[in-house]
């Protein structure tokens, strides 16, 4: 029991003690929440590990720092090496591009990220970069299992997603005649979230995103929008889908280009929609980090990025 309140402790205080560096701009913090900041940082020169940023990397790191926590509870029982105090894993979601400011202002240790690192991330990082991708994952194009379209086609090509997502096409009539007036409404995550930069990439280009679209503050909370919204549209990542229709059908995703997102067109690159999910850094990696990461690339950690609907990046040895 005590272990479990520690890791429901550690689950709790996470996004507290990182909550300035991971998403709040430091100006509007408030002194107590600065406190447990600076007490958090001042914990992590000792056996403390700090992540931060992406929503999709988020429930896999949480669920891991957990059940590590559960199973070795101080560091010297992971390594007889390694300091007999107790083990903090503090994971808090913020969005990739936050993640990778945090790393770079000192206020994490890893920066979670669901997109490819940009070159002038690395450098800003330090000659230290290192990144570790833990699953791959692609933007499904999804609509709600009830919607029309789904009965009367399974694939939009990429200028007619284009269209509806910038906001030049606006009703289902629009995409097939036989299908009602109703009005699209488009779902897209925050601007801060990797899945924003990939698919504009990928799909929009030049064009910008409808000012109409709802922005959800995570992959989890996108696919919950469409899956409520008859005439949702939203570009729902492979592990938020697959856990939102686990037990009922829920969300219907739609091949772009005549490409099914499936685990093999992911992984043999057909499907282009597609992006790493990962965790970084600019500095050197100490014993304790290195022992929670050898957790993460554990067949626990494979299991666990399975059982959150991704698609593992490694084998376990």
């Amino acid at each position: 029991m005590r272990k479990k309140s520690l890791a429901l402790f550690l689950t709790a205080a996470m996004a507290i003690s990182l909550f300035v560096g991971c998403g709040q701009d430091k100006s509007t913090s408030s002194k107590d929440d600065s406190k447990k900041t600076e007490e958090a940082a001042q914990a992590k020169s000792d056996s403390a590990i700090m992540f931060c940023g992406s929503t999709s990397l988020y429930p896999i790191m949480s669920s891991l720092a957990s059940s590590f926590t559960e199973q070795y509870e101080t560091w010297n029982n992971v390594d007889a090496s390694l300091p007999e105090k107790n083990i903090s894993i503090y994971v808090a979601p913020g969005g990739s591009g936050v993640g990778i400011s945090a790393v770079e202002g000192g206020t994490a240790d890893f920066g979670m990220v669901a997109r490819t690192v940009k070159d002038e991330e690395k450098q800003a990082l330090g000659d230290g970069y290192q990144e570790f991708v833990v699953a791959k994952d692609a933007l499904t194009v999804s609509v709600n299992a009830k919607n029309p379209i789904a009965d009367k086609m399974d694939s939009l090509d990429t200028e007619t997603i284009r269209k509806i997502f910038a906001g030049e096409i606006t009703k289902w009539s629009e995409v097939d005649s036989s299908l009602s007036d109703e009005t699209i409404n488009v779902y897209i995550r925050d601007l801060s979230g990797g899945a924003y930069e990939v698919f504009q990439k990928a799909i929009m280009g030049d064009s910008v995103i409808t000012a109409s679209a709802t922005q959800s503050a995570s992959m989890t909370e996108l696919a919950t929008n469409v899956a409520g919204d008859e005439n949702g549209i939203g570009y729902v990542g492979f592990g938020a889908y697959n856990m939102a229709n686990q037990n009922e059908k829920t969300l219907v995703a739609m091949k772009v280009d005549g490409v099914e997102a499936t685990e093999e067109t992911i992984l043999s690159g057909d499907y282009t929609v597609q992006r790493p999910v990962l965790f970084c850094t600019g500095k050197e990696i100490t014993d304790i980090q290195q022992k929670f990461i050898d957790y993460i690339f554990s067949e626990t950690g494979y299991k666990v990025v399975e059982e959150n609907g991704y698609i593992p990046a490694f084998t376990v040895k």
